[in-house]
């Protein structure tokens, strides 16, 4: 990227006969990143636990992993090649990521979360060749393994399979000079990222090297702005706690790449823990943190539970996404922080490569139900009828989006590629409205809104309004079938322990708020933690599930 104020300079580029607006300075590729990223030499880069890993030697261990993959007979991964990483938030997911995509592989991340079989799955349907996984990815991969792909595998962090090979062992020898020589174009598959699959399997989002990086170029765009608009924050060093999991885009583009980008420290953690969470931020310095709401409105009440909000004196910005955010949390953040830390959202998925809309800062405060406005001036969003075409202003259809973020398609799978994107427009299955200042509103999954008696009722307005109330802290709005209005809404919500809030205590709440016909039916409260998937997102499916079982059984 060239110095100066031209570095945002927008030109138009042919992404598979598809002309877009880019920023012109976009690396042409991961490896660039990661080869520019060396002139941070000595700064922490890498947190996990008491150890910590400088950049320097982060690309020193990348330089010899990178050797390994291309020269070496055991793993001879050739340009194109898939490679699957499967393990938890740990330093070599990340340090695999650049050595496999320096040498032109395909990274196929996998959900961590994922049993044996769907494990298994993904290495098939990707054609996965070469395995990255820690040990209970390997203990459940282990009676599927010989039906994938795989043919080599590289155990982290524990013991692996006859033939594995040792982390240690990969990394290992003397170090060596630059990377090996491979070319690689904007237009190169770099990522299979696979899509949560709470509408069916997952499907494969293959995002070129340009996806990625235009990605990068979004971030430190949104980043400009919101530094010309708070030119007094204090400077620090960039640090941030991942909360998300890096297979999931909002840990691997939001946070990794980025922070990767302008030499930042990234602190890792092997599962979510407010308590642990609040130290790690006081220690670590931690200037920005992002996770789903739940996560953060846990971070809030701990520091407020053991009197240490000054624990979080160091973040100057939190942000919220991956799922629909209740504008209490917005509110909480600035009070409870002193306006110190920028409230921040963003919009995307796993096919707009992360975040194509973003929010923050006083823009946020004002419209703390706005998910923002497109990442100027790269991105475009339309908010389509079931024609595909523009409706009015203010009216809700579904969410389009169009920039050079947006995947190529569905790895093998064209039908799916052609249903889901037309003429470079992405189609997200999400039902929202734009406002007069082109704010984006986003009111429900279109496939989740509950149409009660003729007239559509969107969760997210009912959730933002029963997360006003000071006793919930999860709540999640579904539909149920009712022979008389069609659908009923009802509510499952988890309280603050210690709260006694009674269920129509809840539904009076929501009747100050909203219309009659919105007002949940019912309200089931929960003493467990509401089902969410590995992004964070509640398994309303199975939640929806449970209450009709219920019912039935009764």
């Amino acid at each position: 990227m060239s110095d100066g104020s031209d570095v945002f300079e927008v030109g138009t580029v042919d992404d598979g006969g598809t002309t877009l607006q880019a920023f012109v300075h976009t690396p042409p590729s991961l490896r660039a990143v990661w080869e520019a990223s060396a002139a941070h030499g000595d700064a922490p880069y890498l947190v996990y636990e008491d150890d910590t890993w400088t950049f320097a030697q982060a690309h020193a261990t990348v330089r010899r992993l990178a050797r390994r993959l291309a020269d070496s007979q055991e793993l001879g991964v050739a340009k194109g090649d898939r490679v699957a990483i499967a393990m938890r938030n740990y330093p070599e997911w990340a340090l695999t990521l650049w050595a496999a995509t320096s040498v032109g592989a395909v990274v196929v991340p996998l959900n961590a979360w994922w049993t044996g079989p769907e494990l298994a799955y993904g290495l098939q349907q990707s054609g996965a060749t070469v395995l990255f996984a820690d040990g209970e990815r390997l203990e459940r991969l282990a009676p599927h393994l010989g039906d994938t792909p795989v043919r080599a595998t590289v155990a982290v962090r524990a013991g692996g399979p006859d033939g594995a090979l040792n982390w240690a062992d990969a990394i290992g020898g003397p170090d060596v000079d630059g990377l090996p020589d491979v070319a690689i174009g904007p237009t190169d598959d770099a990522t299979i990222m696979y899509t949560s699959g709470t509408t069916g399997r997952p499907k494969g989002a293959v995002g070129t090297h340009r996806n990625v990086t235009a990605h990068l170029m979004n971030a430190l765009y949104a980043a400009s702005l919101n530094l010309t608009s708070n030119p007094d924050a204090p400077p620090a060093p960039p640090a941030t706690l991942l909360t998300f999991p890096l297979f999931h885009v909002g840990g691997f583009h939001s946070f990794l790449l980025p922070y990767t980008a302008i030499g930042g420290k990234v602190v890792l953690m092997y599962r979510w823990g407010a308590a642990q969470a609040l130290d790690l931020v006081e220690r670590e310095g931690v200037t920005a943190i992002g996770g789903v709401p739940t996560t953060m409105f846990e971070l809030l009440d701990e520091a407020r539970r053991q009197g240490r909000t000054e624990a979080l004196a160091s973040l100057s910005g939190v942000a919220s996404g991956a799922t629909l955010v209740p504008p209490e949390l917005v509110r909480r953040i600035d009070q409870q922080l002193a306006s110190k830390a920028a409230p921040g959202n963003g919009y995307g998925l796993t096919e707009t490569s992360g975040a194509a809309v973003a929010n923050g800062g006083e823009a946020y405060l004002a419209h703390p139900d706005s998910v923002g406005r497109p990442i100027a001036p790269v991105m475009e969003v339309r908010i389509a009828d079931p024609a595909g075409e523009p409706v009015a202003t203010g009216e809700v259809g579904e969410i389009w989006i169009k920039g050079p973020t947006v995947i190529r398609g569905y790895w093998d799978d064209p039908e799916a590629t052609s249903a889901a994107i037309t003429d470079g427009w992405f189609h997200t299955g999400d039902a929202g409205r734009l406002d007069a200042d082109g704010f984006l509103y986003v009111v429900d999954r279109l496939k989740d809104v509950v149409v009660r008696g003729g007239e559509n009722v969107y969760a997210a307005e009912v959730e933002a309004a029963l997360y006003e109330h000071p006793d919930v802290t999860e709540a999640a709005i579904v539909g149920v079938p009712d022979e008389r209005l069609g659908e009923e809404v009802v509510a499952v919500v988890r309280l603050r322990d210690g709260a006694t809030t009674g269920p129509d205590d809840l539904r009076a709440h929501v009747a100050g708020r909203l219309a009659a016909f919105k007002v949940p039916a019912v309200v089931h409260l929960t003493g467990e933690t509401l089902p969410r998937n590995a992004a964070g997102k509640v398994l309303k499916r199975q939640l929806r599930d449970e209450l009709v079982a219920a019912v039935d059984a009764h």
